[in-house]
């Protein structure tokens, strides 16, 4: 029997990530006060602070694959990674594609599939570079392991960056999600990993740009 899916959990999904609506409000709040006593110029850095992060956590609605075999990023930004690697959880041979997300990326993650969540795990870990690959061992990261209808299972890995120090995840093992329901947040530059059976067809290469939930990075097979 099929199970019907539905967002989870239930939050709003304005265009402004709720991430950012505290940080948005204080710095909006600051440059304004400085430009209405008279600071002149010495505002201008503020109001550009309030512009960069009004563009970081914009939260754009988006259209998934035709495909419905296609499994779609979890994120904005460029591949880093795409071929063998070790399954995070059963260590089981797997097909591995990173995306690493900058600072100008939108940093919503959705999740790649329609399907459950079986599993989330967190591990505690450093904060390298997230454009290395021992990022993916080595860093603070989420783990979350999803199952489609069909028992087709993949893994999705947030992970903090050098500057990125904030991972949310919004989702427990039971939840029931679309292909690209808005799952977690990454502040400040970070990277997801996307761990398939090896069975799976990559659809992207090294250094192309994607789009979350719009961008299909491989196929079930």
């Amino acid at each position: 029997m099929s199970v019907p899916m539905v967002d989870a959990p239930r939050y709003p999904h304005p265009r402004i990530a709720r991430e950012g609506w505290g940080i948005l409000a204080v710095s909006l709040a600051v440059a304004v006060l400085a430009t209405a006593t008279g600071a002149g110029w010495w505002s201008l850095p503020l109001w550009i602070w309030f512009a960069f992060a009004l563009q970081f956590f914009r939260d754009p609605p988006r259209q998934g694959p035709a495909d419905p075999e296609a499994i779609s990023s979890p994120a904005d930004g460029r591949i880093v990674y795409v071929g063998p690697f070790a399954d995070p959880l059963t260590g089981e041979p797997a097909l591995k594609i990173s995306v690493f997300m900058n600072v100008f990326n939108v940093h919503s993650n959705r999740s790649p599939i329609q399907g459950r969540v079986l599993e989330t795990k967190y591990i505690p870990g450093l904060f390298v570079n997230a454009d290395f690959d021992k990022a993916s061992t080595d860093n603070e990261r989420n783990i979350v392991a999803m199952e489609d209808a069909q028992g087709r299972r993949l893994v999705a890995v947030q992970i903090a960056g050098l500057v990125a120090r904030r991972i949310r995840c919004y989702v427990q093992a039971g939840d029931v999600l679309h292909r690209g329901a808005r799952y977690g947040f990454i502040r400040f530059g970070s990277r997801v990993d996307v761990y398939l059976p090896t069975t799976a067809k990559p659809l992207v290469a090294l250094h192309d740009k994607v789009s979350a939930h719009t961008t299909a990075l491989a196929r079930w097979n």
